[in-house]
């Protein structure tokens, strides 16, 4: 990868999500190259590189360096910032045989770049201080992102056979005493593309990381256990009812879902927290979207909220 081909794009990236923090000494220059090679070599899966770079989707791979680096920052809003970029990767995934299940993974994101939006016109502009550059706009608290997602999916129809593929693996999760409705977790993970895969390397219905497939019991080779539905679902269902019996509550789990058990550990570790509304300002820009939209999305799709949800008897 030819990093610097690709400096202004470091730059942008790694220093939005900086700005108005007058208190931390800025990056130099040396600190972007680096912070940028870093990310790009630690986040972005080897597969996906080098499918990127031979079709010559440089475009592509640019985004997706800003989004998992934006997703992985603590600023919800700035988000909104990749929709453009989104736009226009979007139809070129969707234009090659080789990458439309990235396509796939991406359409079930397009939402947050939306939703991110709202909160930045809903928000009040931040004050400027003469001689200082702007604050960041706070993220907004676990109650208003409930509410903004509630209301971004109201109306949305369930993705192209969602409700059948729903019907045959909610006798899986049952199986594994995890709530039929959080087989909808799909939707959010995927849009119910059994073949959809991320950036970073995760695959299938329930986009299930390699490591952590192998350590459920799924085979990577000679076939990808991770694209049969049916095996996805079942070490989906397990690992959410392993973190369930960690975390003892739903908000949690997912959180850990998401970013990692240790992660969600050490964050309430160091908020002496307890519940999930305690830590979620807290938690990467994607984590915060992510559970209240699979809160609004089992409101739509079951009529229950996340925190209601009880194991099976």
């Amino acid at each position: 990868m030819d990093i610097m081909k690709r400096l202004p794009l470091f730059v942008l990236v790694l220093t939005l999500p900086l700005a108005g923090r007058a208190e931390e000494q800025p990056p130099t220059f040396d600190d972007l190259i680096d912070a940028g090679a870093q990310w790009a070599q630690e986040n972005i899966d080897e597969e996906v590189l080098q499918t990127l770079q031979n079709l010559k989707l440089t475009t592509v791979q640019d985004f997706f360096d800003a989004m998992l680096a934006r997703f992985g920052s603590d600023n919800v809003i700035d988000i909104d910032r990749l929709k453009q970029m989104a736009a226009t990767a979007l139809p070129l995934l969707e234009a090659h045989t080789e990458t439309q299940p990235y396509a796939a993974w991406l359409k079930a994101r397009e939402d947050y770049f939306e939703v991110a939006e709202e909160f930045r016109a809903a928000a009040p502009s931040p004050l400027v201080e003469p001689g200082k550059p702007p604050k960041l706009i706070p993220n907004p608290p676990p109650e208003q992102e409930r509410t903004m997602w509630t209301k971004q999916l109201e109306k949305r129809p369930a993705p192209e056979g969602a409700e059948a593929m729903a019907k045959r693996l909610k006798p899986i999760f049952v199986a594994h005493n995890v709530p039929a409705a959080l087989v909808w977790l799909a939707e959010v993970e995927s849009s119910f593309a059994p073949g959809a895969r991320s950036p970073s390397g995760a695959a299938g219905l329930y986009q299930l990381m390699p490591d952590t497939a192998k350590s459920l019991g799924l085979s990577l080779f000679p076939i990808d256990q991770r694209l049969s539905p049916e095996k996805n679902a079942g070490g989906a269902a397990r690992y959410l009812k392993a973190l369930h019996d960690r975390f003892k509550e739903w908000p949690l789990a997912l959180a850990a879902y998401n970013v990692g058990e240790s992660y969600v550990h050490d964050l309430m570790e160091k908020h002496k927290a307890k519940t999930y509304d305690e830590i979620a300002t807290h938690l990467p820009a994607q984590a915060q979207m992510y559970v209240p939209k699979i809160n609004a999305t089992l409101l739509r799709r079951e009529g229950v909220a996340l925190a209601d949800l009880k194991l099976p008897e």
